[in-house]
């Protein structure tokens, strides 16, 4: 699948939102707006929606992370803080742990639970744009979005700006819904996520609309191999990917050499 993003009549470039096509300025301020919306209880519906099993899911990213004492660690889209927190033990007294999000509230979800889990010593939080990184070049030993890249509007621009703030030998993982391997599975996961995820938003967060949104956004999400090819073309090497879950989500993973 390629990026619909194109331009208008009017010159003015433009870009999904789900399935809805908007302004290419104005997509971030609506994302934004959909976590805003679902911050304070964006844990329990991610339990709810996946039905446990992102928690699986983050924890093979962190093996596969091979992540180690003293590194320096960059969590974007970090959200709750939930890779942020192992990470931080991970790296240990000499390490540091960057939990970084562009949504302010968030941040402040995430800001509270590393307190709270005793991981203040080596973490910071950080308001960031993925696709210009205020960061130094070659900074980090590992860079990890989970549930993020989909959401940002040039994905080229963030590939490109995590690339240029991992050092040299540095992995970038990439964990994101894909496309399930198999059509009847595929069928049965469209069922599930337009019928029941509006409805678990509508009960649980009071905000049938930002599940919709997740749902669609989903099916507007670069394939497998198609974000790996991204991935190839912005520079990194090695790159490869794991299907979960039938496909149902992915984890790419790409190195700078």
């Amino acid at each position: 699948m390629t990026d619909p993003s194109k331009t208008d009549a009017n010159n003015d470039k433009v870009t999904h939102f789900g399935y809805q096509q908007v302004p290419w300025r104005e997509k971030q301020q609506k994302v934004a707006g959909v976590f805003r919306s679902v911050a304070g209880r964006y844990d329990v519906m991610n339990d709810l929606i996946s039905m446990g099993s992102h928690r699986l899911l983050k924890r093979m990213t962190i093996e596969l992370a091979g992540v180690r004492p003293g590194q320096r660690v960059l969590d974007l889209a970090g959200g709750t803080g939930d890779l942020a927190i192992k990470f931080s033990r991970l790296v240990g007294d000499t390490g540091e742990v960057v939990l970084a999000d562009i949504n302010d509230a968030m941040l402040a979800v995430g800001r509270d639970r590393l307190i709270d889990a005793g991981c203040g010593h080596n973490t910071r939080v950080a308001q960031v744009n993925g696709e210009c990184l205020p960061f130094a070049d070659n900074s980090f030993d590992c860079v990890t979005i989970a549930f993020g890249l989909r959401n940002i509007t040039d994905k080229d621009a963030a590939l490109a700006s995590m690339l240029r703030v991992l050092k040299p030998g540095g992995r970038l993982l990439v964990l994101e819904f894909s496309k399930p391997v198999n059509p009847l599975l595929g069928k049965a996961y469209d069922t599930y996520s337009f019928a029941v995820w509006p409805r678990l938003g509508k009960l649980v967060v009071n905000d049938a609309e930002s599940y919709q949104y997740l749902a669609e956004s989903i099916r507007m999400h670069p394939d497998q191999d198609t974000l790996k090819a991204m991935m190839d073309k912005a520079g990194y090497g090695r790159t490869e990917y794991f299907n979960m879950i039938g496909g149902i989500v992915a984890l790419h993973r790409g190195f700078k050499l």
